[in-house]
């Protein structure tokens, strides 16, 4: 039997995207988003307030990078979700951290995440129930300890970061137990 918990956004695992963007001075500002997903095979959709110091950055520059936190990583990209750069001028300097411009688009690399995607703001979207930013993914970078012999990016290798939106906490993915789009063949033949 279940028991009633009220409204609660019950979706899990959530992942910890690092989305960075320049200011128009050229400035880094890096937020923690774990509302993103993927919305087509090149779209990345954020679903992040408008009020966010990067998200100001994004309508302004009209680029970002999306990065997987990793296991790693997890105090900065934690730091990077409590801070706000709205707030604090040295967010990005007092991790230490490194950017790098991004040779496809106007936004920074942070050098330190194993996975990049880099984007172009293609759609805002700003409704009475949904704000998102829609971003169209011209290039993903990985680094080559997290690829497979395949030259793909390996979840085992990466110990990507996920949050837990019930208890508040990160937890790594990894463990693979089944093949997508063969685990549930079986149910396809008829009896």
């Amino acid at each position: 039997m279940k028991k009633n918990l009220g409204v609660v956004p019950a979706v899990y695992p959530m992942p910890v995207l690092m989305v960075a963007a320049y200011d128009e001075n050229g400035k880094v500002n890096v937020m923690n988003a774990a509302w993103g997903m993927i919305c087509g095979m090149d779209k990345i959709a954020l679903f992040i307030d408008e009020d966010h110091k990067t998200t100001q950055n994004i309508h302004q520059v009209k680029a970002f990078t999306v990065s997987i936190a990793d296991k790693e990583h997890m105090d900065v990209a934690d730091f990077f979700g409590i801070a706000t750069g709205n707030k604090m001028e040295d967010k990005f300097e007092r991790t230490g951290y490194q950017a790098t411009k991004s040779e496809f688009v106007n936004a920074p690399i942070i050098e330190e995440f194993p996975v990049v995607m880099e984007c172009e703001l293609v759609e805002v979207v700003d409704t009475d129930n949904l704000y998102a930013i829609v971003g169209k993914i011209v290039n993903t970078a990985a680094e080559e300890r997290v690829l497979s012999e395949n030259g793909k990016i390996d979840p085992a290798k990466l110990s990507a970061l996920i949050f837990d939106q019930f208890q508040s906490g990160y937890y790594v993915s990894g463990e693979k137990v089944g093949q997508a789009w063969n685990a549930g063949a079986g149910l396809m033949k008829q009896s």
